[in-house]
């Protein structure tokens, strides 16, 4: 009985100790457990303050960048602002040259200046006299004489800026010689000589158109028909050929109107009157000569006389005038006061 009780004993002691130590270690690791978070807690506060820190520093960075941009903005607004003053005055310097230079060039030689505003004035007169002579008159004669005497007087100035006036004129002026006739004056010359070969062959066609059937009285005939064509005379009944001489007459002399017609209207450019008085010619022809090659050769000449241009097709017509014009313009205006 006494060997259980004795084994018993260390046992508990052995139960006591461990309960002891359990209860010692437990709160001991429990402080250590709470030393640890503690620490952790603050080392993460810690690193929140300095990425607290970093971020306010970035911010005032930015801050100042962005101050910095906007001054770097004011410099670059008042140095645009000072510039365009600067290039202002720059253009107001060179006008002011321009005239000082003006000024003493008309002080230097008043007399050479007012020569060259003659001379200017007399080539502008010249200019539009020829081109209103070509345009108006059909004068090409005149024109280009007018051209010709612009041309002497634009030789006479030696001014840096009549050298493209020149190299104008003599293009003008070569385009001008290159031109044949007035195309109204050639169109007039040819309605002209059609009417002298219409009275040179005025009496020709009425024997022909009054012996088709019945033909001169000769011994060729028998005389049976020289008989019946003194009482009877044949002919088609859709001939449209005037035979009656006082038709005839007035059908010539209609004609003759319509041809006035067509040279009033070449005379004054009008291309549809020109054309309508050539149809109406062209329309009474065959009512006054029978079907012959003369009459087709009057018929195809009367087409090409309406093919005829009327105008003077010149587009660069007056270029030189128009510069000149314009430069003096702008002489003018850099002449004016401020």
């Amino acid at each position: 009985m006494n060997a259980p009780e004795s084994s018993a004993a260390p046992r508990r002691r052995t139960s006591a100790l461990a309960w002891l130590l359990l209860l010692v270690a437990l709160p001991l690791a429990g402080a250590l457990g709470w030393r640890a978070w503690q620490s952790e807690r603050d080392e993460r506060r810690a690193a929140d303050a300095e990425e607290t820190v970093r971020i306010e520093a970035l911010q005032q960075r930015v801050a100042t960048l962005r101050q910095g941009q906007q001054a770097q903005g004011m410099r670059l607004q008042q140095a645009e602002a000072t510039n365009r003053l600067l290039r202002d005055e720059l253009l107001a310097m060179g006008q002011r040259a321009a005239l000082l230079e003006d000024s003493v060039q008309r002080l230097a030689d008043p007399a050479q200046d007012a020569a060259r505003a003659l001379r200017l004035d007399e080539i502008e007169l010249l200019l539009a006299q020829g081109r209103q002579r070509l345009l108006l008159a059909g004068d090409l004669q005149g024109a280009r004489s007018a051209y010709a005497l612009a041309a002497r007087l634009l030789d006479a100035l030696d001014a840096p800026a009549d050298i493209d006036l020149r190299q104008v004129l003599a293009d003008e002026r070569a385009m001008l010689d290159a031109l044949g006739a007035d195309p109204r004056v050639a169109a007039v010359a040819r309605l002209d000589a059609f009417e002298a070969g219409l009275d040179a062959a005025a009496g020709a066609p009425v024997v022909a158109a009054a012996t088709p059937e019945r033909g001169a009285t000769t011994s060729a005939q028998p005389w049976w028909q020289r008989v019946a064509s003194r009482i009877v005379h044949v002919r088609r009944s859709d001939q449209v050929l005037v035979v009656d001489a006082g038709e005839r007459a007035a059908g010539l002399a209609s004609l003759r109107l319509e041809l006035s017609l067509a040279r009033m209207a070449a005379e004054r450019r009008d291309h549809a009157g020109y054309a309508a008085a050539l149809a109406r010619v062209r329309a009474l022809v065959p009512r006054l000569w029978p079907r012959s090659a003369a009459r087709d050769a009057r018929l195809r000449e009367l087409d090409a006389i309406a093919a005829l241009p009327l105008a003077v097709e010149l587009p660069t017509l007056g270029t030189t005038l128009d510069q000149l014009r314009l430069q003096r313009g702008r002489r003018d205006d850099a002449r004016a006061p401020m």
